[in-house]
């Protein structure tokens, strides 16, 4: 199935692996790629070294010149060297959770590398396309994580009315009615998060993966007790108790997590207040959030790492309630695949019939 996403980027199939910290890793991202969708790495949880080491991998796993991509936050300190990083090693793909710079964008596209960024309104859609962003990845309420509060099926074609890139739909999808509706909408193909994280390729402990099996859509929430934003995840006991967690406990949490996540992402107090200015520049955020932000990293390495669910969070879309098996990379994809066709036949089925002559 070729669209504007395919022959920007060089995969076979419409379909964005996207990029989970702790989750997208070099063999889910393999996997993902070696199946013709677009695997891409999350790189925020990664020193440097780290990073040139996964994107190596990743190399290693799939044939020469697969597309493949590496996630970035903008507003990181290091944002620059990462991006050259990228460059250097020949990665396809650069997207981006946050908006970045004009400069960075011009950067990496005079290197050949297709930057897509993520967005949740239209108008910061409209802004990286101005600023020359090669596409958009557009998430809707529905999606795990970070996330809005307007629906995929509101926001996607208001930013496909908007710009003139393609448009690729994140929030609520997991199969190939979803795509081939994505596609009616305007989109050039659709990013999934949980039901990739909900795969055999994926690394994450199987009694995690268990819990999201168990999940109905119910048992999935909007927080802000994580980091002070809205934070769609799975409702645990933990999630509980952050939720009636006093402003002094959570702070004493929060310092002890920063402590922690420096010693992992290699980065210095300083670099980690210059990142903290960035995220609270332009956001309505106090201090205080900006400094439980340093929660996410660490709440999530202990569930999708070390697979401790009573200690960790787990970001998921309300689409983990409609989840319930663990295929393969290369399955899931055939399958969104054939379930895609399917539903084109079954269309042009329904049309055939409402342009038949009427009975003589």
């Amino acid at each position: 199935m070729e669209t504007a996403f395919t022959k920007l980027v060089g995969v076979e199939h419409p379909l964005v692996q996207t990029g989970m910290g702790w989750v997208a890793g070099p063999r889910l991202v393999s996997g993902a790629a070696n199946a013709g969708a677009l695997g891409i790495l999350a790189s925020a949880t990664m020193t440097l070294d780290q990073l040139r080491s996964a994107v190596r991998e990743v190399k290693s796993r799939t044939p020469d010149g697969t597309p493949f991509g590496v996630n970035l936050r903008a507003d990181a300190g290091d944002a620059a060297e990462r991006a050259q990083l990228i460059i250097d090693e020949g990665v396809r793909v650069a997207s981006f959770a946050l908006a970045p710079s004009e400069e960075l964008i011009g950067r990496l596209k005079d290197a050949g590398v297709v930057v897509i960024p993520s967005i949740g309104a239209r108008r910061h859609a409209e802004k990286v396309a101005a600023w020359g962003a090669d596409a958009v990845i557009v998430q809707g309420g529905e999606g795990g994580g970070h996330t809005g509060d307007v629906a995929t099926t509101v926001l996607l074609p208001q930013v496909v009315d908007a710009v003139g890139i393609p448009v690729i739909a994140a929030g609520g999808f997991s199969d190939g009615r979803g795509l081939v509706a994505a596609l009616s909408y305007g989109a050039a193909g659709i990013a999934m998060g949980t039901r990739f994280l909900l795969t055999s390729d994926s690394t994450v402990p199987d009694a995690v993966k268990a819990e999201y099996l168990k999940a109905t859509v119910k048992d999935v929430t909007v927080t802000t007790a994580v980091d002070g934003l809205p934070h769609r995840m799975l409702r645990t006991e933990l999630v509980d108790s952050l939720e009636r967690a006093g402003r002094t406990r959570a702070l004493v949490r929060a310092v002890r997590h920063a402590a922690g996540f420096r010693k992992l992402s290699g980065l210095s107090w300083p670099q980690m207040v210059r990142d903290g200015l960035a995220m609270k520049h332009g956001k309505d955020l106090s201090w205080s959030q900006v400094l439980l932000a340093a929660n996410t990293p660490m709440l999530l390495k202990a569930s999708m790492v070390e697979g401790r669910t009573d200690l960790g969070v787990m970001a998921s879309g309300q689409v983990a309630g409609v989840i319930d098996d663990l295929p393969s990379c290369a399955e899931l994809v055939s399958r969104v695949m054939a379930e895609a066709q399917q539903a084109l036949q079954s269309l042009e089925a329904l049309h055939s019939l409402r342009t038949l002559p009427p009975p003589g």
